[in-house]
């Protein structure tokens, strides 16, 4: 018998599967997102301008997606390039796969850290709002990135280790990594931001500090298990030599992904400036975005994570050319991503108040939250199954139908109504009205991912 056909991805029922792979990760990626609430929530009780930290993150918070958005879109690429030539059996093209993916994430690293000399002070002032945020907020938010993109090695190379570990059918180690990595974080957060046990209190560098330290922890973690237990794995250092075919055939299914997470930084960017603007409550808006999105991502993380089973299970049983399976990866990566997100939806209609409660905001930011949490919310079925959808797409090598998904979701049906609807904006009392959009954009977006799969993706299904 042939060893990809005795490979668990070929051969464990689908929902058991998928079930075993996305649990872990489903678990690491909601943890990953708690260090962030965690990390905001650290800096909302700084005795001194506990709100104003808060607006720093959310200025900084942009470039951690991009950042995020590189990372994550090689590795993704990696992935699932990685899990069809373990299912066709290539072992040479598999090895030379993970050599050129560890190369690619060094050359990343040092073109963050150039930004971190270069870039970051330009950025960060390009969303003053016209003077109306103050220059003490935007130098805590250049120190942030200084540290953030000037050591990113933990974050790059770790999205690397992660998918690596994922596509071999090892997600449970590349959750155990992220795990501890996230503990450490969440550790010294309070130690470096409040200066315990007699270090200086350094605030918002502090949470940075402590943000790069997790990071490097799950790096080498990563790392030492993808050595001892990706045996079918070769990482002699000629796999290194860089390879053009590879390359390009990581980033014929990386790039969509890059650019999908990429223009989650251009909408968050835009955001800033959009609600930055509004009138008399422009910087509470900006806090109050910022906040949000960390709290959405202890859910929606949960359908990225089934994405990430759902991409390496549909990728190696397409190369098999098993047109069952592919069929059941599928319906069941859709059926466990509708399912967490209606209960996450649930949980923040119950519980909005309770949550913006943690960050100790004002009360004009308080009552925007809450009203932001609840009408967002409302479309997260919708946008688990438009994240799930695309990682259908990834698997079945089309990573242009991904993109698509990601421009309506993130681009198209959010930014021009938000843009025009802040114009009527005239005070606290009609503000929540911006937040609308983001809720019906991922209605109508899900609508054009059922399209494309119905048009593109089940005809490929269908002729395997």
């Amino acid at each position: 018998m042939s060893q990809q056909s005795q490979n668990p991805m070929a051969v464990e029922p689908v929902p058991r599967l998928m079930a075993r792979i996305g649990t872990p990760i489903v678990l690491s990626m909601i943890l990953q997102a708690a260090y962030n609430v965690v990390d905001s929530a650290y800096l909302a009780r700084m005795p001194d301008g506990g709100e104003a930290a808060l607006t720093a993150l959310s200025l900084a918070f942009p470039v951690q997606l991009f950042m995020v958005a590189v990372s994550i879109g090689t590795g993704v690429g990696t992935n699932a390039l990685l899990a069809r030539l373990l299912g066709q059996g290539d072992r040479e093209q598999a090895n030379r796969t993970v050599g050129n993916a560890q190369l690619l994430a060094v050359c990343i690293t040092g073109v963050f850290m150039l930004f971190a000399a270069f870039g970051v002070r330009p950025y960060v002032y390009s969303q003053s709002a016209g003077g109306s945020i103050g220059r003490e907020i935007l130098e805590q938010a250049v120190d942030y990135l200084h540290i953030c993109c000037g050591v990113p090695v933990g974050i790059v190379l770790f999205s690397v280790y992660e998918k690596v570990l994922q596509a071999t059918g090892r997600s449970l180690y590349s959750t155990i990594a992220q795990i501890i990595g996230a503990a450490v974080n969440i550790a010294v957060d309070p130690v470096l931001i409040y200066g315990l046990f007699g270090l200086p209190a350094m605030g918002v560098r502090g949470a940075a500090w402590a943000t790069v330290l997790g990071q490097l922890v799950s790096m080498a973690l990563g790392l030492l298990f993808h050595l001892r237990f990706d045996r079918e794995i070769d990482n002699g250092l000629r796999y290194w030599r860089p390879s053009r075919s590879v390359v390009l055939h990581i980033y014929a299914i990386g790039l969509p992904a890059i650019i999908s997470q990429a223009l989650l930084t251009v909408m968050t960017y835009a955001l800033n400036l959009i609600l930055g603007g509004m009138a008399q409550v422009g910087q509470n808006a900006v806090t109050v975005y910022g906040l949000y999105y960390k709290i959405q991502q202890l859910i929606i993380f949960a359908a990225f994570g089934v994405r990430d089973a759902i991409t390496p299970i549909v990728s190696f049983n397409f190369g098999m050319r098993s047109r069952v399976r592919v069929q059941q990866g599928i319906r069941w990566g859709l059926g466990y991503t509708a399912g967490l997100m209606l209960v996450g939806c649930v949980g923040v209609e119950l519980f909005a108040e309770p949550l913006a409660g943690l960050f100790s905001l004002s009360g004009m930011s308080h009552a925007l939250c809450v009203a932001c949490m609840r009408i967002v919310s409302l479309g997260f079925v919708a946008a688990g199954l438009c994240i799930a959808f695309q990682g259908v797409f990834q698997a079945l090598n089309r990573g242009a139908e991904s993109l698509v998904i990601s421009v309506c979701r993130q681009v198209l049906f959010v930014l021009p109504p938000v843009w025009a609807l802040s114009r009527l904006v005239t005070g606290p009392e009609n503000a929540a009205i911006v937040w609308w959009p983001l809720a019906i954009g991922e209605v109508v977006t899900l609508g054009v991912a059922a399209a494309l799969y119905l048009w593109k993706g089940r005809t490929l299904v269908a002729a395997l």
